[in-house]
C-alpha cells in the first residue's frame, strides 16, 4: 500500500466517522423543530438555520465531506466508498449508546459483516488500488440522470404508500451519491469541472430530502437507507463507469468479497426495523 493510499484510508475513515456523527446530531434537533415542508422551503430552512444544535451537527457533516473530497484526491472511488460503508456500524453503535440500548442481533451482525468487509479490503490494498480510465462523460451523464430519476421516483411512491421515512432515506441516498460521483469526476479537472453543477445538485437535494426523512423516522432508518445507497451505488459506477480496475488472482476475490460484505452490513443495519 502506498503513502498516499494509507492517507486516503485515514482520510475516509475520519471522513466516515464525522459524517455519521453529524446525522445523529442532526436528526435529534429536527425531530425537534416544528414541521418541515417542501413546499415551504425558505421557512423550513430559516428553523433549520437558527437552531444552533443542527448548526453544529452540519458543521460535523461538513468537516466528514471536507475530509472525502481530499481523500478522493489519493485514492479511486470505489476504495473510499467501500471505507465510507464500514461507517454506517458507527451510526448503529453510537445511536444504540446514545439510546441507553443494547445493539439487537441484526444491528449487531451489520456491524460485524461490516468490519469483516473493511478488514478484507485492507487485505486487498496488497494488490494496488488504480485511478482506472475515468469513464465517458456520455456515460457517467446517463448513470446520473438514472440515479435522479430513481430518487424522484422514490419521493413520489412513498407519497402514495405512506413509507415516507424510508423512502425520503432512500431518495437522499440516491442524490447524495450522484454528489459523490461527481466530486470524483470534478476533480479530475479540465472539461469534467464542470460537474461540480451536479455536486451542488446532488448534496443540496440530498440534505434537503435527509432532513424532512427525520421528521418522520429514526435516525438510524433514515440515515441508514442514505449511507447504504450512497456507498453503494459510487461503488459499482467506480467499477462499471469509471473503469476502476479490481486486484487480479485470488485479491480480486477478496476485493470483490470486500464490497459485498460492506454492503450486506448496510442493508442489515438499514433494513426497517419491524413494529
Amino acid at each position: 500500500m502506498t503513502a498516499e493510499t494509507g492517507a486516503a484510508v485515514a482520510l475516509a475513515l475520519a471522513s466516515t466517522t464525522l459524517t455519521n456523527v453529524a446525522y445523529l446530531r442532526e436528526h435529534d434537533a429536527v425531530a425537534a423543530l416544528p414541521e418541515l415542508s417542501a413546499r415551504r422551503p425558505l421557512r423550513s430552512a430559516r428553523h433549520l438555520l437558527t437552531d444552533r444544535s443542527w448548526l453544529e451537527g452540519f458543521a460535523l457533516e461538513s468537516a466528514g465531506f471536507t475530509l472525502y473530497v481530499v481523500a478522493l484526491a489519493f485514492a479511486p472511488l470505489t476504495l473510499v466508498q467501500s471505507l465510507a460503508a464500514g461507517g454506517i456500524g458507527v451510526l448503529a453503535y453510537v445511536s444504540a449508546r446514545v439510546a441507553g440500548r443494547a445493539l439487537p442481533r441484526r444491528e449487531l451482525a451489520g456491524v460485524l459483516v461490516s468490519i469483516v468487509g473493511l478488514a478484507a479490503l485492507a487485505v486487498s490494498l496488497a494488490g494496488g488500488s488504480g485511478e482506472g480510465s475515468g469513464g465517458t462523460v456520455l456515460s457517467i451523464e446517463l448513470w446520473l440522470a438514472a440515479t435522479a430519476a430513481a430518487a424522484l421516483a422514490a419521493v413520489a411512491i412513498g407519497r402514495r404508500t405512506g413509507a415516507v421515512a424510508v423512502t425520503e432515506g432512500m431518495a437522499a441516498g440516491l442524490f447524495f451519491s450522484i454528489g459523490d460521483i461527481s466530486v470524483k469526476v470534478a476533480t479530475e479537472g479540465g472539461g469534467r469541472a464542470a460537474f461540480g453543477a451536479t455536486v451542488v445538485l446532488g448534496y443540496g437535494l440530498g440534505t434537503a430530502l435527509l432532513q424532512l426523512g427525520y421528521q418522520h423516522g429514526g435516525a438510524l432508518t433514515v440515515a441508514g437507507l442514505a449511507t447504504l445507497l450512497t456507498n453503494a451505488l459510487p461503488i459499482a459506477a467506480g467499477t462499471i463507469v469509471l473503469g476502476e480496475p479490481v486486484p487480479h488472482g485470488a485479491l480480486r476475490a477478496v476485493r470483490i468479497l470486500a464490497y459485498v460484505a460492506v454492503t450486506v452490513g448496510a442493508i442489515l443495519l438499514a433494513r426497517r426495523r419491524r413494529s
